[in-house]
């Protein structure tokens, strides 16, 4: 590594903070490609490449490639086409996770750099000299990105060519923050760092944390409004003039503090309404970035097996569930901050909760084709469709796994209502065992329970209080 930083093709200006003016070019070569690739002048002539139309969906076999060969693609392909290598590994990093989630996204995304297919015939290249443009080939997509980029005036405006990338300033904060950690000394973290775990974590706390303080203003304001009210309908009451005046000062002074507690709710309101947008940008970042926290190897795609699909997508490496913890019937299926969350089945929604509410947290009730009702809870993000009546197929994406309500965990609850068994103990859910989850215990006793490794979430007194408002689910970690 010290080796690689000390042989710079490229040297930067880092300063300052993300913006147009922070990376600044000084090539060691002109910024122009070689002639053995397309310069950034023009896009591709129709049909100049060869682009096979099988790698419009993931090759069985793709390309791996460690820390230190990405760096040199980086650094040989910014150079080339006179844009900061940085940013070539922060959206390499954002759009792929270094390739480990290359697609094709919901959107059809592919690849190494997540392009578009179109985009990639105007703009894909063969930098390996295969004779084929693969985007699904390093070599190729992050020199495409780095051409796309300069195209895209990247040599004088990073920050409007990465806006190009994707069109959204969100986008273009992002990569320019991690590009900047990068040009910082922050390499080998940043190519192991998570970014949207901290992201969905806080913006899921602040909008909790907005909510109770809501709840909290709007129960002072109505104390204060029965209590304002009380003294205008004595005062209205009064039989002497003298006692109505004073009567009426006082609800007068006292109206002031009723008008205060209500300019609060409206300004708590407002926050909460903001912190709501603002996870919900978390949520898009995950979506439009097209790329996955899980680790490499894992697949965050939903898993079949007949009518159902396993409500949480990540695979067994990451995803695990206990035979029985609880001293009632449930699953808490552990998986990472952010993985995907299924309908498990065809189904209609009875109930949803967007906010945090009582032990559930963030949630959702369903009724399944097979006339079962599930409660989902622990959400950190709840897809707005997912609203009461609306109609589910199996495998349809209704939020993310998070740790909302009463968890110090992420991970999903799962029961049945009312709680007459283990969802576990149902062949479906088992028929998944070691596909779409592992066990965290040994395995079965006869009656269901669980042997050999103590079980991961433990199982404590619970009391009534008045946070178990909302939907009453009736469990605790």
């Amino acid at each position: 590594m010290k080796r690689l930083l000390a042989v710079t093709i490229a040297a930067l200006a880092l300063t300052g903070s993300a913006g147009a003016d922070v990376f600044k070019v000084v090539p060691s070569v002109a910024p122009t490609a070689p002639a053995s690739l397309p310069g950034a002048e023009l896009p591709n002539a129709p049909g100049s490449i060869s682009f096979p139309a099988v790698l419009l969906q993931r090759p069985a076999f793709v390309e791996t490639r460690t820390y230190d060969q990405l760096f040199t693609l980086w650094q040989r392909d910014g150079t080339l086409y006179g844009v900061p290598w940085q940013v070539l590994a922060a959206i390499n990093k954002i759009e792929s996770n270094f390739g480990t989630n290359m697609g094709p996204s919901s959107a059809g995304a592919i690849g190494w750099m997540q392009f578009m297919p179109s985009t990639w015939e105007r703009w894909g290249l063969d930098a390996d000299g295969d004779g084929i443009a693969n985007p699904w080939s390093p070599e190729d997509a992050i020199a495409a990105a780095a051409r796309y980029l300069a195209a895209s005036g990247g040599g004088s405006d990073i920050s409007r060519a990465v806006f190009s990338y994707n069109h959204a300033q969100w986008y273009v904060d992002e990569v320019l923050q991690l590009a900047q950690s990068f040009g910082t000394g922050g390499l080998d973290a940043t190519f192991n760092a998570d970014p949207l775990q901290a992201s969905f974590a806080q913006n899921t706390q602040a909008v909790a944390d907005a909510k109770e303080q809501l709840g909290r203003a709007e129960k002072t304001l109505r104390a204060l409004s029965r209590r304002g009210n009380a003294l205008n309908r004595h005062a209205a009451s009064a039989s002497l003039l003298s006692d109505r005046f004073e009567l009426d000062r006082r609800a007068v002074r006292f109206g002031v503090r009723v008008e205060a507690a209500r300019a609060r709710v409206a300004e708590l309101l407002a926050a909460l309404t903001k912190a709501r947008q603002e996870l919900a940008f978390a949520h898009d970042r995950a979506l439009a970035a097209s790329f996955s926290q899980l680790s490499a190897g894992s697949t965050a795609a939903p898993a079949y097996s007949g009518q159902y699909v396993f409500p949480v997508g990540g695979g067994p490496s990451l995803v695990s569930v206990s035979h029985r913890h609880h001293d009632y019937p449930s699953a808490d299926i552990a998986a990472p901050e952010g993985s995907p969350l299924y309908a498990l089945a065809d189904a209609t929604v009875v109930d949803s909760w967007s906010s945090p509410s009582g032990r559930c947290g963030i949630g959702m009730t369903i009724d399944t084709a097979d006339g079962q009702e599930w409660t989902y809870c622990h959400l950190s993000y709840l897809e707005p469709a997912v609203t009461p009546g609306a109609q589910l197929a199996a495998g349809t994406q209704v939020g993310l796994v998070g740790m909302t309500g009463h968890t110090t965990g992420p991970h999903l609850h799962l029961q049945l209502d009312p709680a007459t068994s283990y969802p576990q103990l149902q062949p479906w859910f088992q028929s998944f065992a070691g596909v779409a989850f592992s066990w965290q215990d040994a395995g079965p006793t006869d009656s269901g329970g669980s042997t050999g490794h103590a079980p991961v979430f433990a199982v404590v007194p619970t009391t009534q209080t008045e946070d178990s408002s909302g939907p009453v689910v009736l469990f605790t970690r």
